[in-house]
């Protein structure tokens, strides 16, 4: 274990996979904030911050033991997805004149990078002095993908208790490279029930419409006099899976979660172009109730291989992709 005056950081082994395979859990600690991460899908399995009464308490969905997560793979609990987080439309894309198929698990796309995706392996663990990094390869062809791929996420609490998330990735042949994380959040508790109610505000003056397969459509469609609209903070209903053209606020936060009656507040900061937001109409599955969390999943759009006009998700030999996002955790 290593323990400094920021981030105490220590492991322990956690249930098996149903096939033996081992896994371990490794906490994160500084200030108020304790996050517990497990080698399995890279999953963030706990999040305790304190509320305006000092009880901490756990505002990340997570379960008790892996092989419920073996079982719930729907829901992608606290999972870092990929090799290209959300939907590429028809399960294919055209890179560089060459078409890729891939695994559909989605009808006929591909969600969340396949049947196995990144959410479904067992990282490597290496200790850092504040958190904690995993990694792991990606052959070329697995579910379909082009290039051998090199990735981690590190990660770790900053000063303030805030947890931040850095991902990087390699190639050794042109690829497409999509990753986030799938926590879903609850500030009034995790075993609080529904989480709609939240007040939302979003930097976010567009979005990118989609289908009836939740394929986006191509267009860039103002948010400006509909429901889509989080400009301003306003409570949270159900409905959404939508994915949101991030404004440029130069560092600034581009999503802000407030729960009143806990006092609870999550930031998120991003070096990402847009934010899913996905208001779990459909969880159901496990021990919670449908709209029992808010993911805010930071990522390049929806099926940007299938579309020029959106910012490129292509990673070439010699390129390092790189992305970081932080959740912050406040009182109001």
């Amino acid at each position: 274990m290593i323990v400094t005056t920021g981030t105490a950081v220590r492991s322990e082994d956690f249930s098996p996979l149903t096939d033996g395979t081992a896994v371990s859990r490794w906490t994160l600690e500084r200030g108020g904030t304790r996050v517990r991460v497990l080698t399995y899908g890279a999953v963030v399995q706990s999040v305790e911050v304190p509320g305006r009464d000092g009880t901490r308490a756990e505002i990340a969905l997570g379960l008790p033991d892996v092989r419920d997560y073996e079982t719930y793979t729907g829901p992608y609990f606290g999972a870092v997805v990929g090799r290209y987080a959300n939907r590429i439309g028809g399960g294919s894309f055209v890179l560089d004149g060459r078409r890729h198929e891939l695994t559909r698990n989605e009808g006929r796309n591909t969600l969340h990078g396949g049947e196995r995706g990144f959410d479904k392996r067992v990282w490597d663990a290496e200790e850092l002095p504040d958190g904690v990094r995993l990694s792991l390869v990606a052959e070329d062809g697995e579910e379909g993908f082009p290039g051998r791929l090199e990735v981690s996420v590190a990660y770790t609490l900053d000063e303030d208790g805030a947890l931040r998330i850095g991902y990087r990735a390699t190639t050794d042949a042109p690829t497409v490279v999509n990753l986030t994380n799938h926590t879903y959040w609850n500030l009034a508790g995790a075993a609080g029930g529904s989480a709609l109610g939240h007040e939302l505000r979003l930097a976010a003056g567009r979005i990118t419409p989609s289908d009836e397969e939740s394929i986006p459509t191509g267009a860039l469609t103002p948010v400006e006099g509909t429901r889509f609209d989080f400009r301003t903070a306003r409570p949270l209903g159900p409905g959404y899976d939508t994915n949101y053209v991030l404004d440029d606020t130069a560092g600034g936060p581009v999503a802000e979660l407030h729960d009143p009656a806990s006092g609870r507040v999550l930031t998120v900061r991003t070096t990402e172009p847009g934010l899913q937001l996905y208001t779990a109409d459909h969880l159901g599955e496990g021990p919670f109730e449908p709209c029992a969390g808010i993911a805010l999943e930071t990522q390049h759009f929806p099926d940007s291989p299938n579309r020029p006009e959106f910012p490129s998700t292509v990673l070439r030999p010699g390129e390092e992709f790189t992305s970081t996002t932080v959740y912050g955790f406040s009182l109001r």
